[in-house]
């Protein structure tokens, strides 16, 4: 049996439902009992646990042959990531009380670097955490998502524009879905092995802002061009979408970070492995 965090997001529900359609049992770990009559439907156990509550999390792991790891998404965080410390706190103290044989954990592409990576800092806090423990982990460096595009969607569709903060926009970087992260880490939580492993996960090829657009003007059929944020307005536009005006530092930083090169794979010391999902047919669910 495998206990699943983050199982109501994109990617812990890819790794739960993988595991179910393998006909895996599993535990899907979820704070709000509201949405567990979905999971129990597709026949996973629920627990209830607030990602800080370690105690709550020992109960929820207990008895797993494997846990998935995650930290919620943190967007706008407190400056020092007080919410990063206290959440790889709890879900150590849990993986370790309750005796778990392994666990994969949910990292970012860049997340070796200690410096320079704005909001995915919090990832680099949650490997080097989650990396003390004495049992076998493998975090797993996922390239840009591709369905963070779903905001794209909708301005595609009205104005046939979508509005980017990566350039320049022919410039292709790796990305992958959500589907791939879930087959690579329900495949991963099957394994055996001793120490701590670093998977960097991308898709079958790398795309750009332009690349994206492409696709959506396909799906959608009609005309979709690119258009570059200019750096001196991202602040702007993040606040007008509801970003709180005290931190977005790190958002702004993590997109510097990507756009000179700085946020990238370490590919050394690092297993590489690579997705089967394109762009389009990613898109295309959204759509």
């Amino acid at each position: 049996m495998y206990t699943i965090m983050g199982v109501t997001g994109q990617v812990g529900g890819a790794v739960a439902r993988r595991l179910l359609a393998e006909g895996h049992r599993v535990r899907a770990v979820m704070r709000d009992e509201r949405k567990a009559d979905e999971w129990r439907a597709r026949g996973a156990e629920v627990a209830l646990a607030d990602y800080r509550d370690a105690e709550a999390l020992e109960t929820a792991f207990a008895g797993s042959d494997g846990t998935f790891v995650m930290l919620p998404p943190l967007f706008y965080p407190e400056a020092g990531f007080p919410e990063t410390h206290a959440f790889a706190r709890a879900i150590g103290t849990a993986l370790l009380a309750a005796g778990v044989p392994k666990f994969v954990a949910l990292s970012s592409v860049g997340a070796h670097r200690d410096r320079g990576l704005g909001i995915i800092e919090s990832l680099h806090i949650f490997e080097r955490e989650l990396g003390r423990l004495q049992m076998p982990g493998a975090f797993l460096r996922a390239a840009w998502i591709m369905e963070n595009a779903l905001w794209d969607i909708a301005p595609a569709r009205e104005r046939g524009a979508i509005a980017h903060s990566l350039y320049p926009l022919d410039r292709k970087i790796p990305m992958i879905s959500t589907a791939d992260i879930g087959a690579i880490a329900a495949g991963t939580l099957r394994q055996q092995w001793n120490g701590t492993r670093y998977l960097e996960l991308e898709g079958p090829a790398a795309y750009s802002p332009a690349d994206l657009a492409a696709a959506l003007a396909s799906l959608l059929n009609r005309d979709v061009r690119a258009e570059a944020i200019p750096r001196a307005e991202w602040a702007d536009a993040f606040i007008r979408l509801g970003a709180p005006e005290d931190r977005l530092s790190g958002r702004l930083a993590m997109l510097d970070g990507f756009i000179s090169g700085w946020i990238d794979f370490e590919r050394t010391g690092t297993e590489s492995l690579k997705g089967e999902v394109t762009l389009e047919e990613a898109l295309k669910k959204l759509v």
